[in-house]
């Protein structure tokens, strides 16, 4: 079955990434819980000597067609292979604060 999420990891391997997680984070979003909110942990060389927002742009054009459709929500966590070492963990997500009629 061909998901959102796995989708987005199959695209993903353009950055030839160490490491890569997407975390579906839909349940935690007011509304159905849709295949609409995701966290990604991507660890790439490719990021080496790029600035986080030049890597956001990077991964954005990758996704363009997700992003342009059913991703709603795209929480990005962009790492070097050195960074990743140091830091080695992603900080949590914010609870969701809006789009409930009973606000």
């Amino acid at each position: 079955m061909n998901t959102v999420q796995s989708t987005i990891e199959r695209k993903l391997g353009a950055l030839t990434p160490l490491h890569v997680e997407v975390i579906n984070e839909s349940h935690m979003h007011s509304g159905p819980a849709t295949d609409s909110h995701f966290k990604l942990v991507v660890v790439s060389a490719a990021f080496e000597g790029i600035r986080a927002v030049a890597r956001h742009q990077r991964v954005y054009q990758i996704l363009a067609e997700e992003l342009a459709g059913e991703v709603h929500a795209l929480a990005l966590h962009l790492y070097t292979p050195n960074e990743w070492q140091v830091t080695n963990s992603v900080p949590a997500s914010p609870n969701c604060k809006g789009g409930s009629l009973v606000d």
